[in-house]
């Protein structure tokens, strides 16, 4: 006898496994692209020295007008030459731009490896460079200077009488600059005055999905998930294809296709259900990194998870940004993923933070100086902003205009994405847009145009590429501004899929299980005489 609820259960299977197959298959591609792309952005430090080409990337990735981070800004030399930096490295050129010539020789093969954050020309002429990956001194050429510290990302290199103090994301080192080989100490930074067991929401998420949470170890746990996402993908597609392909092959060749397929199909139920929870946890974690769900979660704090990285005894673990010593105030000024706060006392009590913030993107603090004018220049992806903080001042450094900081709606950009400054030696005055690149401001004119042969040395770092496909920007030529849509559609379909999938093997599984109990029942019962 049939019971009544088996008809339904059919129907929900074939809706199960309808709603795994065609999302399964549109999704491939996006699903296979961001799980390479992100065993590749886990492990940045060891692909550091592969770079790609730009000539086989979409054309909006081929620079135009300094854009892409291209220059972050620029350091005065005595003679009056200007070194510019940024993603392009470092370039010596006139105080007119009219030539460059490559000034990178020293640093590690790879572009990621002469990406530079900051640049300093000390008061006894010594030259500083702060990398991705560490410290560097010139001595023709650059070389490596060792800091007591295991994380090397620089964000600023500044100097205060004959003090040098170096800036990383978690930590900051004091060494006297009269000694010949410099030698740093660490500056025991106190905790906010607002510190608590708080930290980013954006944070969070950003290492429970990269794995980063637990260590080295967390990251290779990830890395599996990413290898398990493409098998399941691939094995996805090739149950698929194998009825097509028995139609087309010989008979000889039919036996082995079968037997591959069943394993294949074997692996792919068995590494699905076994890791569902956790695939279910990376697609989720990896929407909420990009808009429209970052939005929501920007400005969000949560607990501090226990016994994570960001149980980290050091309050300032990877929040540093950047530093400005106000020599009129006799202030530290600290730019940190938290805000921005001061210490008028050498960092001897805890930082304040200022009452009045000017805008920052959740991407980070791209431009901070301080202006002759009063205040400081503060430029994110939020916009360009002039800050003056004793008067509670934020104006629009383009419009002129008080900023309304009530209007702030948690979006990460602005109308303009500021990712560098420069101010020349003569008063122009230089913004770098990410996308439109070098806007001169005022009177300033036009930036000269950027010479071919940075170009050809400045390829994009296949950590890069990876970090383009993963994040869904490489699509931007084909969508224009609907990119933006492809991270949170292929989470969603990457949910739907698992689901679907995990209950397309369950109702069987579940099904067969019960058959083989009852048979079990059936036989171990006495028969009648």
């Amino acid at each position: 006898m049939i019971s009544p609820i088996q008809p339904k259960k059919d129907r929900m299977l074939k809706w199960f496994k309808k709603y795994h197959k065609w999302p399964g298959l549109i999704f491939a591609l996006f699903i296979l692209l961001f799980s390479v792309s992100g065993i590749i952005m886990n492990h940045r430090s060891l692909f550091s020295s592969f770079d790609v080409s730009r000539i086989w990337l979409p054309g909006n990735y081929a620079y135009n007008n300094w854009n892409m981070a291209a220059v972050k800004s620029s350091v005065k030399l005595p003679d009056d030459s200007l070194l510019v930096y940024g993603n392009i490295g470092i370039w010596k050129t006139d105080s007119s731009f009219s030539s460059f010539m490559d000034f990178n020789k020293g640093f590690p093969n790879g572009i990621d490896n002469r990406k530079i954050y900051s640049l300093l020309h000390t008061h006894n002429n010594r030259l500083m460079a702060g990398t991705l990956f560490g410290l560097f001194e010139y001595d023709n050429g650059w070389n490596k200077v060792n800091i007591p510290v295991k994380e090397e990302r620089i964000v600023k290199i500044i100097q205060k009488n004959d003090s040098l103090l170096v800036m990383t994301r978690s930590n900051l080192l004091i060494a006297d600059l009269n000694d010949k080989k410099l030698n740093f100490s660490k500056i025991d930074i106190h905790a906010g005055e607002d510190s608590g067991n708080k930290v980013g929401l954006f944070r969070t998420i950003w290492v429970i999905h990269s794995g980063e949470i637990y260590g080295i170890a967390g990251k290779l746990l990830v890395d599996l998930v990413g290898l398990i996402f493409i098998f399941i993908t691939l094995s996805g597609i090739f149950y698929w294809l194998v009825p097509h392909l028995l139609k087309r092959v010989k008979e000889s060749s039919k036996s082995g296709i079968k037997k591959l397929n069943r394993f294949s199909l074997k692996w792919h139920n068995r590494l699905g259900y076994w890791s569902v929870l956790i695939l279910l946890l990376t697609s989720i974690t990896g929407m909420f990194l990009r808009p429209p769900f970052l939005i929501s979660i920007a400005n969000a704090e949560v607990s501090k998870i226990n016994y994570s990285k960001l149980d980290d005894p050091n309050t300032w673990d990877d929040k540093f940004r950047d530093l400005i010593y106000d020599e009129v105030l006799k202030r530290y000024i600290v730019g940190t993923s938290d805000g921005i706060y001061y210490s008028d006392d050498e960092f001897g009590s805890v930082l304040r933070k200022y009452s009045v913030q000017p805008p920052v993107s959740v991407m980070g603090i791209n431009v901070f100086e301080k202006l002759a004018t009063g205040g400081y220049l503060v430029g994110s992806f939020s916009g360009l902003y002039q800050w003056i903080p004793e008067e509670r001042i934020i104006m629009d450094y383009f419009t002129k205009l008080p900023y309304d900081v009530s209007s702030q709606d948690g979006s990460p950009f602005g109308a303009i994405s500021v990712s560098g400054f420069i101010g020349n030696p003569d008063g122009n005055q230089f913004l770098f847009d990410y996308t439109d690149g070098a806007i001169g401001l005022g009177k300033s004119g036009m930036f000269p145009q950027m010479p071919v042969e940075i170009i050809k040395k400045s390829p994009i770092s296949l950590w890069n590429t990876s970090q383009e496909i993963h994040t869904g920007r490489i699509w931007d030529f084909l969508l224009g501004p609907f990119y933006i849509l492809i991270v949170p559609l292929t989470g969603l379909a990457s949910v739907l899929i698992l689901v679907t999938g995990f209950f397309a093997w369950w109702i069987p599984y579940r099904r067969k299980t019960k058959n083989k109990k009852s048979k079990t029942i059936t036989a171990s019962q006495p028969k009648l005489p």
